[in-house]
């Protein structure tokens, strides 16, 4: 007993003169020790202190526009991951709210319905920031208004565009969607768009365009004119390749992992890690659980089912597993599953709580194993941080923008640095915003003279 005590205390010794030898220590700690010493009041007191002193962004949230109403509004608690209260008990400064469009048919009549889907998004958040509740948060479209917003004591809302579906085949709504605050776009989703190949190709070896479309290129051109950062985390690799040799300003990746550690479709493997870095652009690391630990996703998944088959028999209302199920329900059927979806997963994640050996969930240790990968892999300064809440995000310490403070504890807890902190959160990202809007007044200037 006396010869572990005296190992626990050496292991803490050398990891604290580490920290004082070591400007970024992360590439030589072990993720295992860092995750399993319990912070000491010291230590959760610093992390404090640095996670009110940077400013705090997530670069990718879902919204239902039913929440951005006069009666149900995010000045309220409500059961969505992002809310003006949770913002606040999580230290969470800077929201990006997705304007999301999921890919249909590639005719008019599809470019209708998601261009309309798209302006009553981009309409609900005008709606928050003007009417519900102006005095707490305001629209941000460059990185002095985020600050400027910041240092008041507002929160602060920008606005991401997830897919370019909505474009349709009119180039003029990208600057449409510009003037309304938009500030990066992907150019596609799950599902080959008009302007570029998916991710999800790779799943049958299908491509439409082989990359980007003549127009997807057009589309590049006109981003870079106006200011807007390129998004790469949905599109094809491909897709990516051309448009980093397209493009001459950097790009973001708003909600990608690394690929190295988890083998899915949606992350970014080592060459395109490269390619970031060469690019001068920035990975935001998404808390999305299939996208951190397959393998731990996919056990838990299963074990919950049980589960959220029991809770679903003790509230007496049915209870499906797949998408395809769901979709396959009528509409009304499909509204009233949703009405009690959420306490369903909530009850059955309850449940698992009180189980011994049930497996683990992915958890926040999960997701700074991945920054540190990127980290080590690319430089501190191509890595940040965002959610994909509201949208299938969420992992074990960080469920809701209530606990964003977690993930700072636990960076600190592996050694970065107040300023390692700082550009992880927002500093790179705003860096490369005021990059794109620089190469975009570069161009307008050499248009106009």
């Amino acid at each position: 007993m006396a010869n572990k005590t005296l190992f626990i205390i050496c292991l803490l010794l050398t990891i604290s003169c580490k920290n004082k030898s070591e400007p970024i220590p992360t590439k030589n700690t072990d993720p295992a020790v860092a995750s399993v010493i319990p912070p000491n009041k010291d230590l959760i007191a610093l992390a404090q202190k640095i996670h009110d002193s940077v400013i705090i962004m997530d670069t990718h949230i879902d919204f239902s526009v039913k929440n951005f109403t006069d009666s149900i509004n995010y000045t309220q608690n409500l059961k969505s991951q992002v809310t003006l209260p949770k913002m606040k008990t999580g230290g969470l400064d800077v929201a990006w709210f997705s304007v999301y469009t999921g890919q249909d048919s590639l005719n008019e009549a599809g470019y209708t319905k998601a261009y309309e889907t798209a302006m009553g998004k981009f309409n609900a958040i005008h709606r928050l920031v003007t009417d519900i509740a102006p005095n707490a948060i305001e629209l941000a479209v460059n990185s002095n208004d985020v600050r400027r917003i910041h240092a008041s004591g507002k929160k602060v809302a920008m606005i991401g565009i997830e897919n370019g579906y909505p474009v349709g085949l009119n180039i003029s709504n990208v600057g449409k969607f510009y003037n309304l605050g938009g500030r990066y776009m992907s150019l596609a989703h799950n599902g080959h768009s008009q302007l570029s190949d998916s991710h999800t190709g790779e799943k049958d070896s299908l491509w439409l365009h082989n990359g980007l479309s003549a127009f997807g290129k057009d589309v590049i051109i006109e981003m870079n004119r106006l200011g807007m950062m390129i998004d790469v985390s949905h599109p094809s690799k491909e897709a990516m390749r051309q448009i980093i040799a397209l493009t001459k300003a950097p790009i973001i990746a708003s909600h990608s992992s690394a690929r190295a550690l988890c083998n899915h479709s949606r992350n970014l493997d080592d060459e395109q890690l490269q390619w970031i870095k060469t690019n001068n652009g920035v990975v935001q690391t998404v808390a999305f659980d299939a996208y951190l630990h397959t393998e731990k996703t996919n056990k838990r998944k299963e074990a919950m089912k049980a589960l959220q088959q029991e809770v679903a028999d003790s509230l007496g209302v049915q209870w499906h597993t797949s998408r395809e199920a769901v979709m396959a329900l009528s509409k009304d059927e499909r509204k009233q599953f949703y009405n009690y979806y959420n306490d369903v997963i909530r009850l059955a994640e309850e449940k698992a709580t009180k189980k011994q050996d049930f497996p683990p969930a992915v958890n926040v240790s999960d997701l700074v194993d991945h920054i540190d990968y990127m980290v080590n892999k690319i430089g501190i300064n191509h890595v940040g941080i965002s959610s994909d809440f509201d949208g299938g995000g969420g992992i074990d310490g960080w469920r809701d923008a209530s606990e964003t403070f977690n993930v700072t504890l636990e960076l600190v807890k592996r050694g970065y640095t107040a300023e390692d902190i700082g550009k992880l959160w927002s500093g790179n990202l705003l860096r490369v915003l005021d990059a794109v809007e620089k190469v975009a007044k570069n161009i307008q200037d050499a248009a106009n003279s």
